[in-house]
């Protein structure tokens, strides 16, 4: 008898632990107190080892030797740019299916170029200007944020930051409770009504501390002596871009700057640490990871987009930004160590792009490349449509390698002569391999790997009629920097690394994509791939 009460007392005292952690946990599923996704604004593969030499050990090393690299992840779809790399991160689904098929699309409705995240009746928290109009309006599908949301009856929170606003809106998803951007207007973090209707303490408080003028006070100075730069190429080139205020060599002069000086952080090594310790406040600020349930945090480092857009993957710029931003991840994984706890949080790094080498750096190394503007593209299509076929306006833009025709002049018995024309047109510039109706994509005589790609990221309602394809080096830009944006390698070749809680650590030489992150995680976590998913599963990632 006394046997019997003795399991009966445990028993009870079972019960009721296990009601208390469902009460606390919400879920007795297995799961990390955190998520901490991190997408790096064109960052190519090859810079987790072209610079590694003098990488710390806690940065991108960390997680290299403790976590699991998928060696070969790429993007499935073109064009390869911002907006849509970080939609298709956590979506898993591509343009033709998430709605967000670049930074821009022409509107044929508006007759002008939409914003991706561009929303007019939501208005700016934080400050007066209006770079917080913005939601993720035009994002058809969920996220795995949304998914994280729906499965723990919207306990778990999300928050988004980066200095993008389409950096931290599109990861944040519709339900996310949070996405903070930088506004070059007052130097702050904003967000807009969509979320709320003030910032919380915390974020004033941030705010209110005024990093950036301290950031700025110090310049941009190199992290070693800059001779020590063996992987980059002379400091001064013609072919790079100038920064505000300065020029395009060592120091960079920042603490002079007085005409949109805020902006003037944005391509500097800065904006990663203003990032990183808004991160920072950010899990303090809300308690994620601390609440009992698993929070997300999506962090997105614009910053080396705007130094690899002004001076390419070869300068000193971008090698000492990766140098630098090896130093913040680093500080950023011990605070959360000691935050959260080593091995209580789930970390995965990536990129939304990558980027071409500069055009001129190529050419002055024997390597064939160029720019085409689409702007001349735009112009000469519609000299040539006015003088065979006498249309004015027949075409209404170009842009994401992308052809949008004026359909309201063009339609008739010549339609298919006026694309024959036009077609014809584009394969006249030497720059230009390919060029096809979006409809006869099948047909195009392109590798299959390219077709999928073009097919991902065509949208029936949103893109063009007509798709050109350039030579290899080659694309649509100016004489100075460089861009992204084709399905080349140098584009579409990405870093995926995964760190922390429920990783387990090696590397897979397999092809892998970048639709697969939300899947991946889906499984990791337990809950409902998003709504638009077709990535799939990375099973060697997992414990």
């Amino acid at each position: 008898m006394r046997n019997t009460v003795v399991v009966c007392l445990l028993l009870l005292v079972s019960a009721l632990s296990y009601g208390q952690k469902k009460s606390t946990n919400n879920s007795n599923v297995a799961r990390p107190k955190l998520v901490v996704g991190i997408v790096i604004d064109q960052m190519r593969w090859d810079y987790l080892y072209r610079f590694a030499d003098r990488y710390s050990a806690n940065g991108f090393k960390r997680l290299l030797n403790d976590g699991f690299s998928c060696e070969n992840t790429f993007i499935p779809y073109t064009p390869t740019v911002t907006a849509a790399g970080h939609t298709c991160v956590y979506t898993g689904s591509v343009p033709a299916i998430n709605g967000i098929m670049g930074n821009n699309w022409y509107r044929r409705d508006l007759k002008r170029s939409w914003y991706c995240t561009e929303d007019s009746s939501v208005n700016t928290v934080g400050s007066t200007s209006a770079a917080g109009k913005m939601s993720p309006s035009s994002l058809w599908t969920t996220t795995i944020t949304d998914e994280l949301r729906l499965a723990t009856n919207f306990r778990s929170k999300v928050i988004g930051i980066a200095l993008k606003d389409r950096g931290a809106i599109l990861p944040a998803g519709h339900s996310g409770n949070a996405a903070y951007w930088f506004d070059d207007a007052n130097g702050a973090f904003i967000t807009s009504t969509y979320y709320m209707k003030d910032l919380p303490a915390w974020a004033k408080q941030f705010n209110d501390k005024k990093l950036p003028d301290q950031y700025l006070q110090k310049n941009w100075n190199t992290l070693y002596p800059i001779n020590t730069y063996a992987q980059s190429t002379a400091d001064e080139k013609n072919y790079e871009s100038v920064l505000a205020g300065e020029d395009n060599s060592f120091p960079h002069v920042t603490n002079n700057i007085t005409k949109n000086k805020y902006a003037s952080l944005r391509p500097t090594p800065y904006g990663n640490t203003l990032t990183m310790e808004m991160a920072k406040a950010a899990v303090d600020g809300e308690s994620l990871g601390q609440t009992g349930n698993t929070d997300f945090l999506a962090v997105s480092f614009s910053s080396p987009d705007y130094i690899g857009h002004s001076f390419g993957p070869n300068s000193i710029e971008v090698e000492d930004n990766y140098l630098q931003l090896d130093n913040d991840l680093a500080t950023f994984f011990s605070y959360l160590d000691g935050k959260l706890g080593r091995g209580q949080y789930t970390v995965f790094i990536t990129a939304d792009h990558a980027v071409a080498h500069v055009p001129a750096f190529l050419k002055e190394n024997k390597i064939p490349a160029g720019t085409l503007s689409e702007t001349v593209l735009e112009k000469g299509l519609n000299e040539m449509l006015e003088k065979r076929f006498n249309i004015k306006n027949g075409v209404m833009d170009v842009m994401n390698y992308q052809v949008y025709l004026n359909n309201s002049v063009i339609k008739g018995a010549d339609e298919q002569k006026i694309k024959d024309a036009v077609i014809e047109t584009l394969l006249a510039y030497p720059a230009i391999t390919n060029a096809f109706e979006f409809s006869q994509v099948n047909t195009a005589p392109l590798p299959v790997a390219i077709k999928n790609m073009v097919t991902n990221g065509y949208n029936q309602k949103l893109s063009g009629d007509i798709q050109f394809i350039y030579k290899p080096h080659w694309f649509s830009g100016g004489d100075k920097g460089t861009t992204h944006g084709t399905w080349n390698p140098y584009d579409s070749h990405i870093p995926l690394v995964w760190y922390g809680w429920g990783v387990k650590k090696g590397k897979t030489n397999r092809e892998t994509y970048m639709s697969d992150i939300s899947a991946t995680l889906a499984a990791m976590l337990h809950i409902q791939m998003p709504s638009g998913c077709i990535g799939q599963v990375i099973e060697e990632v997992m414990q």
